[in-house]
């Protein structure tokens, strides 16, 4: 059962990120934009069943809740409060969660996968701990050619800067190792 350690804001203000004492997950992002998306995860649905949740996402010590800008933070913190509590804290990691977790994409050729290896090496040391520090965070939908696409998550989903200033900080920083690659967020 994890306990709330600290309620943090973000650069999008609808949407909060929730320091827990307990691990939810070991490295396993969990990102739902809907009930519908999230019917298989308890904690999620859970939470989607609370007015004007619009996104849940989570990893290890710490989950951020988006909602739709019509609710009073003080009110809504403290019911979403409740169902982060009963969440079961996170077992040792299982070889489906790995599988799951690796950033392999279907269908690319050796060689486009070690391009995608090195872009996420320096996504990982020179982006991910700054999204993650502001409650959310980047996966990698695809590479095809010289076009990354990538997916916020969390807070990052909803928040304009990402689309505008961040994406194109990661394109100038990947154009480091990739002078050709185009960023776009799907």
């Amino acid at each position: 059962m994890p306990r709330i350690a600290e309620i943090e804001g973000t650069p999008n203000r609808n949407a909060l990120k929730f320091i827990l004492k307990e691990p939810l997950t070991w490295g396993i992002t969990r990102s739902y934009d809907n009930a519908e998306q999230a019917k298989d995860d308890p904690l999620a649905a859970a939470l989607f069943d609370i007015d004007h949740i619009t996104n849940v996402f989570y990893v290890d010590r710490w989950i951020t809740i988006t909602q739709d800008g019509g609710a009073d933070w003080q009110d809504l913190s403290r019911a979403v409060a409740d169902p982060i509590r009963a969440a079961p804290a996170a077992d040792a990691q299982s070889a489906a969660s790995v599988a799951e977790a690796s950033t392999a994409i279907e269908g690319l050729s050796p060689e486009d996968q070690l391009r995608l290896d090195k872009m996420s090496i320096l996504l990982d040391e020179e982006i991910r701990p700054y999204l993650q520090n502001d409650g959310g965070d980047l996966h990698v939908m695809g590479l095809e050619g010289n076009i990354l696409s990538v997916h916020y998550q969390g807070a990052c989903g909803t928040c304009p800067s990402s689309i505008s200033g961040t994406l194109r900080g990661i394109e100038n920083l990947l154009r480091s190792i990739e002078p050709e690659i185009e960023v776009i967020a799907v």
